[in-house]
């Protein structure tokens, strides 16, 4: 059920944009109970993403919970500005979601994801704006399809991918400005990760997330990568995206050193992934045009054990640095 005041042409996009997604996404006109919602929110974030699951593994079992809740924000955000595939019907149910965003700091949410959100929010103390943030970068999507240059770039995962990292640490309660500032780093890495992966995907929905000026400077147009030809010049410039995108991961990595264990294993996890989708750009020669890039499941499986290896295994070795031996036992 829409709100009353709604213009006529305004619930007549927001009827035809809920149209394009499944049915369970719209808001019901009776909020389901904590317990409900917070289930539904489970069987999302486990329906949708197996690197989420395999990543929830390694959480305690009280932040799952919140994690559930946060991935389902995201994902049915996400799906509201990119699923539907009308950027006036995107817009309309954006502005419907950001309402009861509101609604849900007002203690008013009747959507099993502001139910569930509710408590998480209050259990963790996050503000509002990580959470208002992503709207901002969806709502973007459906109105710029070009960035001039990085720094235009970047200031839109300012929106699209480092609330998430934060909303991560207000959960696990580990934010600090410098956490948040190492964090951004990372998220901004996993994005554009993601974005020189989808190249190819992207173009065909009108959107270029390679810096104009960048594609200027290595002589590439739109029209070249239309063309799905990895001419010598577009290769040189995804040689150049991905070093950078490299680059943020290396200057974010220190946080995995500065959290607590768990989380630790959960963010090397996820930086591993975004730099193993850059090293398969890198195997097949920067050609994302052929070819969209992608980690094997036993890649995958890979990841997660060196993550434990390298995660685990020092903190334990650390605990263990500080357990007496034997001889050195205290006497009674």
């Amino acid at each position: 059920m829409e709100p009353e005041n709604e213009a006529p042409d305004k619930s007549l996009l927001i009827q035809r944009g809920w149209a394009a997604l499944p049915a369970s996404y719209r808001i019901p006109e009776i909020a389901p109970t904590l317990a409900e919602a917070q289930a539904w929110c489970r069987r999302l974030a486990e329906s949708h993403y197996e690197n989420f699951h395999v990543g929830s593994w390694f959480l305690p079992k009280a932040l799952r919970v919140h994690f559930y809740c946060l991935y389902a924000y995201c994902r049915i955000s996400d799906d509201l500005g990119d699923e539907v595939g009308d950027p006036a019907q995107s817009l309309a149910l954006l502005d419907l979601w950001g309402r009861e965003l509101d609604a849900c700091y007002e203690g008013r949410a009747r959507h099993p994801v502001f139910v569930a959100l509710a408590e998480t929010i209050r259990v963790c103390s996050i503000p509002k704006k990580p959470f208002a943030d992503l709207l901002v970068a969806f709502r973007q999507d459906q109105t710029a399809a070009r960035f001039a240059s990085m720094t235009d770039l970047l200031t839109y995962c300012r929106y699209s991918a480092n609330p998430v990292g934060r909303l991560v640490l207000y959960a696990c309660g580990e934010q600090s400005e410098e956490h948040f500032r190492l964090s951004d780093l990372i998220c901004a890495g996993l994005q554009l990760a993601n974005s020189w992966q989808d190249v190819r995907l992207d173009i065909a929905k009108g959107r270029v997330y390679l810096p104009q000026e960048d594609m200027r400077r290595f002589g590439v147009t739109d029209q070249d990568i239309v063309s799905g030809i990895a001419t010598p010049e577009f290769r040189a410039l995804m040689r150049f995206e991905v070093d950078y995108a490299h680059s943020l991961f290396e200057q974010g990595r220190p946080l995995i050193g500065m959290v607590s264990r768990d989380l630790a294993l959960d963010l090397d996890l996820f930086s591993r992934g975004g730099l193993e989708i850059l090293r398969a750009i890198e195997r097949q020669g920067y050609d994302v045009l052929r070819a969209r890039p992608v980690i094997a499941k036993r890649t995958k499986l890979a990841l997660v054990l060196r993550a434990v290896s390298c995660t685990l295994l020092p903190f334990a070795r650390a605990r263990m640095r500080f357990v007496p031996s034997h001889d050195e036992a205290p006497t009674p």
